[in-house]
């Protein structure tokens, strides 16, 4: 296995240099116009699926909660609940739109909708609740007990009955132990939120990311890992403060992410290659564990804290890829 080394720095040394001449006074910004990037466009498989593979029609999210593997379809637009134990016909939960995120807030799941401006709480039983969320909801997290919602079309993240403003995309929000991080895509940057100011909550400190990040994930370290599908990097930033402590190179459009934290070990989709590689991220540097051939277009991944194993979604209609560790 060949091991790269990993860049460790300050975060003082990042806003430097990242300004150039096109990005119209904004520090973050390195391009005249804003486009978040996406996953590459799968070529071909060349090898065979890892694991076990079930028919599954496009995907666009999966997460493991409640003795269950959860994947978001489109067509039609609903969340698919497969038991742990038996992934056989799962139960359909109907939702009344796509939701391209699921995230896991305690022992219920959270299905933003963006599309119809609402957040459906889906339980283990398959029973579900609605909430209205105007401005495109898009992910959800619970930090210190207040709950998140980042909401894309608004610009804003909803902080209970209050809003933060001043990221342009707020793409993906994650409790960092008692510390929120946004992830803004189209100008590839991460930004701390202060639950805790004198006049409410604000928004704090912001980095770039890398040149296109897609997608974040806390540890248990108290670190959020990032992932820049344009520049083939994986991320460790520290929290309180904001700081990049880690730089290292995962070529091949790594996109969806899932952590591990029995096993300290998070895994990456690699929409490039079609592969999953892990990482072990413990330690001063990530260490690759294993890499896996995937089904095409592996845009989202999660993985079972008990058994390890680790679950890998098709998002042009290729299956749900099981593989055991």
């Amino acid at each position: 296995m060949r091991r790269l080394a990993a860049v460790v720095l300050t975060g003082t040394a990042l806003l430097s240099g990242c300004t150039t001449e096109q990005n119209s006074g904004d520090p973050l910004q390195v391009a005249a116009t804003l486009e978040a990037a996406t996953p590459a466009v799968s070529p071909r498989q060349s090898d065979s699926p890892a694991g076990t593979v079930l028919p599954l029609a496009g995907a666009t999210a999966v997460a493991v909660f409640g003795g269950q593997v959860a994947v978001a379809v489109a067509e039609p637009p609903s969340v698919l609940l497969y038991p742990l134990d038996a992934l056989a016909a799962p139960r359909v939960v109907p939702l009344p739109g796509v939701a391209e995120r699921l995230a896991v807030v305690g022992d219920a799941l959270e299905a933003p909708v963006p599309g119809r401006g609402v957040v459906v709480t889906v339980r283990a039983d398959g029973s579900t609740a609605e909430r209205g969320v105007d401005g495109g909801p898009v992910d959800v997290a619970v930090v210190a007990g207040r709950t998140l919602v980042a909401r894309r079309d608004a610009k804003l993240v909803g902080v209970d009955h209050e809003v933060v403003t001043g990221v342009s995309s707020p793409d993906r929000v994650v409790a960092a132990g008692t510390d929120a991080v946004v992830l803004d895509r189209p100008r590839s940057a991460v930004f701390d939120v202060d639950l805790d100011g004198p006049e409410g909550p604000r928004l704090g400190a912001g980095l770039r990311a890398g040149d296109g990040a897609t997608s974040m994930v806390a540890d248990r370290f108290g670190r959020v890992l990032v992932v820049d599908t344009r520049g083939g990097e994986l991320m460790a930033f520290s929290v309180s403060p904001l700081i990049m402590r880690q730089r290292y190179p995962v070529p091949g459009a790594p996109y969806g992410m899932a952590y591990d934290e029995r096993r300290d070990l998070v895994w990456i989709t690699l929409t490039g290659l079609n592969q999953v590689v892990a990482f072990d991220v413990a330690g001063g540097e990530p260490v690759e564990r294993f890499r896996f051939a995937t089904v095409r277009q592996p845009d989202s991944v999660a993985v079972d804290p008990g058994s390890g194993r680790v679950f890998v979604a098709s998002g042009d209609g290729q299956g749900m890829q099981v593989i055991g560790i």
